[in-house]
């Protein structure tokens, strides 16, 4: 380990800042809306079942060959299998993360936006319209400058914490904003629960009903187990080479997953209560955040302090994400290049700023580079991270271990800090399969699809 290397302060700091990462904007409207399209408490059933063999499996690789190397995902790789190409899946990591980033921040400047209107009451015309809402949103995003200005706002506010490092900037921020996310979902969550109606939304998301629980539920609850928890990208390896040998991965590893969960199913909590208790159609993916909500807000007593908690919470999930991957594109130069941070996060958080614009132009600004392709640059980005770069980047994660690294040395990397707690070497090949296998099955699904035009299961 570098002398010079940056360290959490504190285990709790490491948690959250991890946590952070894994609960972001998906987190808050996408396991609520599929759970409750997909059999309720039956999906979230498979869906625990999952996150633990899958995605917990590979969170723990990426933290132990971040802690083995000190080192950000393309010098962990380089470091691991030295004079090989194993290096191309942390160079994987990194292009994903400055691919997501580009259209994220322009997700976290639309939040910006809908704070403003909340607390200024520009909800108030759209009390139980969710054509005028929809309106609304679809004329924001699509004109050319202000959606900009607001993910330049957001991306700047990633970049200042960025350059205030892990302990002064990352470690910081996310113990104050992860506390804060708790505490307004369950605001909120009471609140929901609390108007008359509500407890239907309870049953909507949480009674069981096998009979919806279909193939295609449990692949996706296969991939959200994935995607939920920041996986294949490099900011699990990138936290984890912070760490200090006393720290114990796997007690940290389930806090992440415990926390994640817990937040993605407290969001469902508060949100699905709320929309139930107002008449509102819960199955609106996306259209749930920017089209539905603002029309429900409006219609209840307080509407604008509850529409501005619930944004400023999303604000928080968003950055806390976003800090998380600028933090990996941030680490490969600082140790690849041997730049300064505050360089390396100026330079690339202005670069990815710029190709977010773009992104943002693609939705009705006027430029769309890929429009030959039938879709928006936005929506190519998108597509390209979550579909292919994420799954690929995770599944070979779990293959270097499996066949590279050796599953010895591995054991030996985890079992510091736990004082010497015997793992089963057989165990630890079987998750690493698995998870593996389920990646790659969500990789062929998806290229099946886009070859025949219907996927295989889903």
């Amino acid at each position: 380990m570098s002398q010079n290397r940056e360290q959490w302060g504190s285990k709790l700091g490491f948690i959250l800042a991890a946590s952070g990462s894994a609960v972001g904007i998906g987190n808050i409207w996408k396991y609520p809306s599929i759970a409750g399209q997909n059999g309720g408490g039956a999906f979230t059933l498979v869906y625990l079942a999952c996150i633990l063999i899958v995605g917990l499996s590979i969170v723990i690789a990426e933290f132990v060959i971040g802690r083995k190397t000190q080192l950000s995902p393309v010098g962990a790789f380089e470091k691991l299998a030295p004079g090989t190409n194993w290096k191309w899946v942390g160079y994987l990591g990194v292009a994903s993360a400055f691919v997501i980033l580009s259209f994220y921040g322009v997700v976290g400047g639309w939040i910006l936006k809908y704070i403003i209107d909340s607390f200024s009451g520009g909800f108030d015309a759209l009390a139980g319209n969710p054509e005028a809402a929809g309106t609304m949103f679809n004329g924001f995003i699509t004109s050319a400058w202000s959606p900009v200005i607001y993910q330049v706002l957001f991306m700047m506010l990633c970049i200042g914490v960025i350059i205030n490092g892990v302990k002064g900037g990352i470690e910081k921020w996310s113990r104050i904003m992860m506390p804060m996310i708790i505490v307004l979902l369950g605001v909120l969550a009471v609140r929901g629960m609390t108007l008359p109606g509500g407890m239907e939304g309870l049953s909507f998301l949480f009674n069981p009903r096998f009979e919806d629980l279909t193939a295609s539920a449990i692949v996706l609850a296969l991939g959200h187990s994935f995607f939920t928890v920041s996986l294949g990208m490099g900011t699990m390896i990138t936290y984890g080479s912070y760490l200090d040998k006393k720290q114990n991965l796997m007690t940290s590893a389930l806090w992440v997953i415990f926390l994640d969960t817990a937040i993605a199913m407290l969001a469902g909590v508060a949100i699905f209560t709320t929309v139930f208790a107002l008449g509102a159609n819960p199955a609106e993916g996306p259209g749930l955040i920017f089209v539905v909500l603002p029309t429900v807000f409006a219609q209840m007593a307080g509407g604008a302090i509850w529409g501005t908690m619930f944004f400023i919470l999303l604000f928080m999930a968003a950055l806390t994400s976003a800090i998380s991957i600028l933090e990996v594109v941030t680490a490969y130069f600082i140790d690849q290049k041997g730049w300064s941070r505050k360089k390396a996060t100026i330079q690339f958080g202005a670069v990815i700023t710029v190709v977010g614009a773009f992104c943002s132009f693609s939705l009705g600004g006027g430029i769309n580079i890929t429009e030959f392709m039938g879709m928006s640059f936005f929506d190519f980005m998108d597509g390209l991270s979550s579909k292919y770069m994420l799954p690929i980047g995770g599944m070979f994660t779990a293959i270097f271990i499996l066949k590279k690294w050796g599953i010895p040395n591995f054991i030996d990397e985890l079992k510091n800090g736990m004082d010497n707690f015997n793992i089963p070497p057989w165990l630890i090949r079987t998750l690493l399969t698995i998870g593996a296998t389920v990646v790659a099955f969500i990789i062929f699904n998806e290229v099946y699809a886009e070859i025949f035009g219907k996927a295989l299961i889903g």
